[in-house]
């Protein structure tokens, strides 16, 4: 039906233009010759166009018909057809063809005599498209062929080998090369997505582009759109419809997503690393049912990326998309910045950070009696310290990803230094909760005798604090932000985490403007003692937890002692100076004893505890120690074993610092339901600690559209890949199994 009316087009469109442009007598020149490779005869039927004039592939595009070898006595196996070019037609059609000289090649399989004839159909087109064929026919005996007609020109045996050899040949599916099919958003559609992490971010070298699909009788896939997100990744997509209602016998479009047969998807592979064009195939057994929305999100905010080269016409392909980057980009960067903020403000209601925001609120009812200058001055320096916090986290992302590092949201707690640090920062600042010191503004005494339990300094620190600690929770909206923040250019990276931090900051900041809100907190009184009191129990606690991330990022036993030591020390400082002696002297000799552990602690190495890919961590082993369900540790190998089984495997991707991690663990993953999901189903289960720096966890994440955890996948017997997001729940899970 489709060919019909292209054919009909074709007619339509020479009448109609057969009065504007001249025809040369032969569009299409044709030969047949025979020659010798790797002691093999092998046969060449060459094509050469009139100027300007093109042919089709075998997939035409848009429009237009393959050319076609008709043998009639005999048989032939065809060969790979050349790499055709791309060309953009009248009307934004998409054509993949040949202008100027090209040749078919294929051998005998079986004949009857000597006397071969085959003919050869085409559509070649210029202003107007033309229907052509020719009948040849020839003698072929011992191995040369004789009486040769028609026969407009000859190619030297030097030029019919060169043709042969770039022949595109089939390769292994490439490593950096992801894809998944999914469900498109109108009836009877199929989306495919894919992506390829282009080291270098080499252009395009070739008008093809990523990827170009051969033709398949139930689908008619549409042009390619690729996009990079600027560090050196390529994302495409090609819209696919059903045409298996058009087939006889019909073939519906499969509803619950499964094919009746494995549909083959068969590529002409443009790899922009070497430039070279080969043919790769990836099998589907069935599709993905949930929805693309945030795989298109991420798209939205990436720069189109048009593959280079002419038409026929000879004019420069578009290298923008029809919505330029000017007009695109801002607008899906403010939903992204807009994403970020909101992600932002809902850390103020993450464990994660919800000690450092109980502090902030207590520092809001001690200065509730003040001006609303000075309130907003407590509440800026607040702000201050997170946005610098989010800009100094940007600068370091910038810094490790210029080195090639695959760095994640939550990076910093990968560092058992910086995690030891934290450890000694929190507790300090309990004591000072707890009341063994006292912050005091320089000259407090002159100025009236007034101390400040807190000014701006611990305004700032307290934003600090607060940013610090809210990296390793992951709230809703933030995944997308942080996806596209760490995929992104400099500036935008910037720019997002800014956004990030004025969400964190931003309903105390509204205090500053509004300080009447402050009246909805209690007044002052001798009720705060306690509430002191409780707030560095909080602190405490949260030290608590980073010590088992500490204990995870170290070997051994002697990091841990070192740094309790220290913590025991400087504790009988602070106890020392407040309630037995008040001298210098002796003051700076316990000082300087406490901070001996920690000298041996940070001048030492503190080597991680082994390698999250070999063998299982101690997160995995805590939770095999119920023996109610088995975790495995998590490998692209395992994977693909299981993927060899045809198992179904549910992957976490998990660590000891991520509070969203914890939570979905105790109201999903630690649950009867759960439990019995798994033993119903027969899923395995993998398992990725991320709670040390892992390349290949973190490149893994990458690929697939996450820089952090937690991080949940279903993958089917097919090894196709389901994203269920950062929150899960059973019925989620059961929904997509």
């Amino acid at each position: 039906m489709k060919k019909n009316l292209i054919l009909l087009f074709s007619l339509l469109t020479l009448v109609s233009g057969l009065a504007d442009e001249s025809i040369p007598e032969k569009p299409v020149e044709t030969s047949l010759q025979v020659f010798s490779h790797a002691g093999e005869k092998i046969f060449a039927l060459s094509y050469k166009n009139a100027p300007h004039w093109h042919t089709y592939w075998i997939n035409p595009g848009d429009a237009g018909l393959p050319t076609e070898i008709k043998p009639e006595n005999f048989k032939i196996s065809e060969f790979p057809w050349p790499v055709p070019q791309r060309f953009i037609e009248k009307g934004d059609i998409l054509a993949y063809g040949y202008d100027g000289s090209y040749t078919r090649f294929f051998v005998l399989t079986e004949s009857s005599g000597t006397e071969l004839k085959l003919s050869s159909n085409w559509l070649v087109c210029k202003h107007i498209c033309i229907p052509g064929k020719v009948d040849i026919t020839a003698n072929f005996s011992e191995g040369n062929l004789t009486d040769i007609s028609p026969q407009d020109f000859t190619l030297s045996d030097e030029e019919l080998t060169k043709r042969y050899l770039d022949l595109p040949l089939k390769a292994n599916w490439p490593e950096t090369l992801d894809m998944v099919l999914k469900k498109g958003a109108d009836e009877n559609q199929l989306a495919l997505y894919y992506n390829f992490t282009n080291p270098g971010k080499k252009a395009l070298p070739h008008p093809l582009g990523l990827l170009t699909p051969y033709r398949q009788k139930l689908i008619d896939t549409q042009r390619e759109k690729l996009f990079s997100n600027g560090s050196g990744t390529l994302f495409g997509k090609m819209m696919i419809a059903w045409d298996g209602e058009y087939v006889d016998p019909v073939v519906p479009f499969p509803k619950d997503g499964t094919f009746n047969e494995p549909l083959v998807l068969k590529f002409l592979w443009q790899n922009p690393v070497d430039g070279k064009v080969s043919i790769i195939e990836k099998s589907f057994e069935r599709f993905d049912l949930t929805g693309a929305e945030a795989i298109e999100s991420l798209m939205s905010s990436m720069s189109f990326v048009a593959p280079s080269g002419s038409t026929d016409q000879g004019q420069e392909t578009p290298t923008t998309s029809p919505t330029s980057d000017k007009e695109k980009v801002p607008a899906s960067l403010l939903s992204i910045l807009l994403f970020a903020f909101l992600g932002g403000l809902i850390l103020n209601v993450m464990p994660c950070v919800l000690p450092v925001i109980s502090l902030k609120l207590f520092g809001l009812v001690v200065h509730s009696d003040e001006s609303r200058g000075s309130i907003l001055k407590h509440n800026v320096f607040y702000t201050l310290g997170v946005l610098s916090t989010f800009f100094t986290l940007s600068a370091a992302v910038l810094i490790l990803k210029s080195t090639g590092e695959n760095v994640g949201w939550g990076f910093q707690l990968q560092s058992p230094i910086f995690v030891s640090i934290m450890i000694v920062v929190l507790f300090v600042f309990a004591l000072n909760l707890f009341g063994l010191y006292e912050f005091q503004t320089p000259g407090g005494k002159v100025l009236g005798d007034v101390q400040i339990k807190k000014g701006i300094a611990g305004d700032f620190f307290g934003g600090i604090l607060a940013t610090v600690l809210s990296t390793p929770c992951s709230a809703p909206f933030l995944g997308t932000a942080l996806t596209f923040a760490f995929t992104a250019s400099t500036f935008e990276i910037i720019l997002t985490f800014q956004a990030i931090g004025l969400g964190l900051a931003f309903p105390f900041l509204m205090t500053g403007f509004f300080p009447g809100t402050i009246k909805f907190l209690p007044r002052p009184g001798l009720w705060m003692e306690s509430v002191k009191k409780f707030l560095g129990l909080t602190l405490l606690l949260t030290g608590l937890w980073l010590i088992d991330v500490f204990i995870s990022l170290t070997s051994g036993n002697l990091p841990l002692m070192k740094l309790n030591s220290g913590l025991l020390m400087l504790f009988f400082a602070f106890y020392f100076q407040k309630h037995i002696s008040k001298k210098k002297v002796w003051r700076i000799v316990f000082f300087i004893i406490a901070l001996v552990p920690f000298y041996a602690l940070f001048s030492s190495p503190l080597s991680f505890s082994g390698d999250n890919s070999s063998g299982s961590t101690d997160l995995i082993r805590e939770k095999n120690s119920t023996g109610k369900v088995l975790w495995e540790p998590w490998s692209e190998e395992k994977m693909k074993e299981y993927q060899a089984q045809g198992e179904t495997v549910f992957l976490d991707f998990t660590a000891k610092w991520c509070f969203t991690c914890k939570v979905n663990e105790k109201l999903v993953l630690e649950t009867s339901s759960f439990r019995e999901l798994v033993q119903e189903k027969n899923i395995k289960l993998l398992l990725g600690d991320w709670t040390k720096y892992d390349p290949v966890i973190g490149a893994f994440l990458k690929k697939n559209g996450y820089v952090g955890v937690p991080a949940y996948f279903i993958q089917k017997p097919d090894g196709s890949l389901i994203k269920l997001g950062e929150t899960i729940s059973i019925g989620k899970i059961k929904e997509n199994l």
